[in-house]
């Protein structure tokens, strides 16, 4: 396969650019995140080792006009998707 070498992901990766846990060259690749068993795609951020991943919690926003964020728990697995599956 022509698969492009793709860097390991991290065990805490945001996808807001302030935060310092933010790196654009994991994703740049499409990630995907299961919590329990089931794949969820509004993940803002997450921690494997710390088992929990933050969702936007509805339509909510702080006083800088960012999303507020809901924290999960549970059994956190990130994977590379497969682009052929998609």
């Amino acid at each position: 396969m022509n698969a492009p070498t793709r860097p390991p992901i991290p065990d805490q990766l945001s996808i807001d650019p302030k935060s310092p846990h933010f790196n654009a060259a994991v994703l740049e690749h499409d990630i995907g995140i299961r919590i329990n068993g089931k794949q969820r795609n509004d993940v803002e951020e997450f921690c494997i080792s710390e088992g929990w991943i933050k969702v936007a919690a509805g339509r909510a926003r702080d006083r800088y006009g960012r999303a507020m964020l809901v924290k999960i728990k549970g059994t956190v697995e990130a994977f590379y998707l497969d682009e052929s599956a998609a």
